[in-house]
């Protein structure tokens, strides 16, 4: 019986040994990892039940699955072999050479620098493990709105059972701040309990009621509709607020509890710790909660709020429509969290929040992108693509999560973008202008240019009941979505290549499940493919691809087993079964014709997929990356088609050994497991384009 897909991914990943630590989120597996560079990214990206592989900074790594990952992820952790994950240790100097590996994985990701892509991973871990209940929180309030709206039930704030209702999705809010200390104390590695407790200080009726004692003095915020108080503490000022449903406070809260607790954890024997260490974290991060962090994290929420507010009043044009164009490059770098955060936070102080209408906006126009993408696979007969695009649109019209199109679909179809961005910025423009000519009255009966919400709410069909000015928001998030479909199904989202290939495919697979009859059928198809492929500008490969059977070598010199390179990457088959040249040419050219899926900057690798789906990476050198282009002068960019023995770098190799590094030139099929045989020919001098790799389909 076949592999389950949890045991799958874990293979892929590079084992259970290979894996430190493994978490979720609504969409992803997170992968912290001993070695990134044993992840076969390629047998992830074509794993039936996975969206995507996403590289992150460091050795992290992200597997996109969609709504299920829930149950992957359990599946996951009862495989007997990852009894003992997490044990995982990474071999000191044997593993420096896959530098330019990690290298290329961070040009992937979403940022260079690591303590940025940390900082942004603790503000998306405080919030990740508390998006179901904020997601079931907002779909109750959308019923509870439809039903009033319908007038099914009464809008009666003293019926009993209207304060029930309200009571079930209020409790999520109004305690948010202790769940988000208690995710972010975990995040930083202090003991969440601790977190949640010094945050529920503040929450408690002792501390609430300071506002009504009689030595307290409130100032009222007309701005905000708030009441800013003054307490005094032992004969120190201290201000108070409402800090139910706050974010910003418990995030840095936890930020100086992490400093206090682990310091504290140095100076403490070990046999005490269990006592004093939450002893004086309580007393310490208490006291200058209360007093100093508690009022900045209000201070700086209420500027935020208030700023953006400004803009929404003085220029909802603008903020109407950067929203929607910034959502589709702020959620695949993860930057979205804070505006999440800013949401939050504007529904505690203003007592609504007009960020949401515009983001609704941007999420349809990626569902209606995704739609279009539907409609062409289907029509296509493109079977992995239909059942990749149809889990993607249901994850989103009914959820509202737009990460299993971006990284299923969007994010490897980059013409995708192109049109799903019209779609956005119309979309922005329609509610820009619909706000302005019906604008929203907030219960406190503040005129609010835009669409606004009280709620905190995944934009999604079941959702649209939760928004003021329902109509203006369901008109625009309609024009967004359609935008993008007609877009995407007129104009396609492939390339003319792309889409010569999955036709011929699907031809071929008609041709397999009835050759007498729909073989003939297919033939006319897949040349229509290759005609309007090769009426392009870059000639497309031929619908029905000759088969690769060798590939040559790329350089002039002697061939080694990829044992003896010195590599423990390459020799490992991470990469591939292949060989090592020892070059006695300074001319490096393509082994296979194939368009050039990848093009270093720095000149020292070569991706090149052949027409029939064999992948060849050539890798100038060992750790050469570090070179930074010194002493490489290439001649291709990514994406140009190449014949076999088309010049591809002219290399210094005179340079790179006076530098340090190795001038063995590795080149490997990157598919091998997906053929019969990969077998190299070694110990042999081959100038270049000679035969090097034998393969059997």
């Amino acid at each position: 019986m076949a592999d389950s897909l949890a045991s799958q991914i874990i293979t892929a990943i590079g084992g259970p040994e290979n894996v430190r630590s493994l978490t979720h989120c609504a969409t992803r597996l997170r992968f912290e990892l001993a070695d990134a560079s044993k992840v076969d990214q390629n047998a992830l990206e074509h794993m039936k039940g996975v969206l995507g592989a996403v590289p992150q900074s460091g050795d992290r790594f992200q597997v996109v699955i969609g709504g299920g990952v829930a149950t992957v992820y359990e599946n996951i952790m009862h495989l007997p072999e990852m009894a003992n994950a997490g044990a995982a240790s990474v071999s000191g100097e044997g593993q420096k050479s896959n530098a330019d590996v990690k290298a290329e994985a961070r040009s992937k990701a979403r940022g260079k620098v690591a303590w940025l892509d940390s900082f942004f991973e603790y503000l998306a871990d405080s919030f990740r493990p508390i998006l179901g209940v904020l997601l079931g929180a907002s779909i109750i309030i959308a019923l509870v709105n439809l039903l009033i709206s319908l007038n099914v039930i009464p809008n009666d704030e003293a019926s009993a059972g209207w304060v029930f209702v309200k009571a079930i999705w209020k409790g999520v809010f109004y305690f948010l701040p202790i769940m988000v200390a208690y995710n972010a104390a975990k995040k930083l590695k202090v003991d969440p309990w601790l977190g949640g407790a010094i945050m529920a200080i503040l929450m408690t009726p002792q501390f609430t009621s300071l506002m009504d004692a009689k030595t307290t003095t409130c100032v009222e915020n007309a701005a905000l509709g708030t009441k800013s108080c003054t307490a005094n503490i032992f004969g120190i000022p201290m201000a108070l607020s409402d800090y139910s449903g706050n974010v910003f406070v418990p995030l840095l809260m936890a930020a100086v509890l992490a400093l206090v607790y682990h310091g504290l954890k140095k100076i403490i024997p070990e046999s005490v710790q269990l006592v004093f260490v939450p002893f004086f974290c309580m007393i310490i991060v208490g006291a200058l909660t209360a007093f100093i962090i508690g009022p900045i994290g209000v201070w700086v929420g209420n500027g935020l709020g208030v700023g953006l507010a400004w803009m929404n009043t003085h220029a909802p044009f603008i903020f109407a429509i950067i929203i929607p164009l910034l959502y589709p490059f702020l959620v695949p770098l993860g930057l979205h969290w804070p505006l999440n955060a800013l949401m939050l936070m504007n529904i505690q102080t203003l007592g609504y929040d007009f960020i949401q209408g515009p983001m609704g906006v941007w999420n349809f126009a990626c569902f209606g992108a995704t739609a279009g993408v539907l409609f062409i696979a289907v029509r296509d007969k493109d079977k992995d693509m239909r059942q990749t695009a149809l889990g993607a649109l249901a994850a989103g019209l009914l959820g509202g999560v737009s990460e299993p199109s971006l990284y299923g679909i969007h994010l490897r179809y980059k013409l995708v973008y192109k049109r799903m961005l019209v779609g956005c910025g119309l979309g922005g423009v329609v509610i820009a202008v619909l706000g302005w000519l019906f604008p929203s009255v907030t219960a406190a009966g503040q005129t609010v240019h835009g669409v606004t919400t009280t709620a905190f709410a995944f934009t999604s069909l079941l959702t649209i009941p939760v928004f003021d000015q329902m109509w203006v928001y369901a008109v625009s998030i309609a024009v967004s979505f359609l935008t993008s479909f007609f877009l995407i199904i007129t104009f396609d989202y492939r390339t003319p290549e792309q889409k010569a290939e999955v036709l011929a495919r699907a031809a071929a697979d008609q041709k397999a499940a009835a050759p007498t009859v729909e073989a003939k059928e297919a033939a006319p198809a897949a040349t229509t493919a290759t005609a309007t492929a090769t009426a392009t500008k870059t000639e497309a490969p031929a619908a029905a691809a000759a088969a690769t059977t060798v590939v040559n070598a790329p350089v002039a010199g002697h061939v080694i087993a990829l044992d003896e390179t010195g590599d423990p990457v390459f020799a490992s088959r991470a990469l591939g079964e292949g060989v090592g040249i020892q070059p006695t040419d300074s001319e490096v050219v393509a082994p296979v014709s194939g368009v050039l899926q990848t093009v270093a900057e720095t000149g020292h690798a070569f991706g090149i997929k052949t027409d029939d789906g064999v992948e060849v990476l050539v890798h100038v050198g060992i750790d050469t990356v570090k070179m930074n282009g010194e002493g490489f002068a290439v001649k291709v960019k990514a994406d140009e088609r190449v014949n076999a023995g088309d010049p591809l770098v002219s290399v210094d190799f005179a340079k790179v050994k006076d530098a340090g590094y190795s001038t063995t030139t590795l080149m490997t099929v990157l598919n091998t497991a997906a053929l019969t045989s990969v077998t190299p020919k070694t110990g042999i001098d081959v100038k270049a384009g000679d035969e090097v790799i034998d393969i059997q389909r």
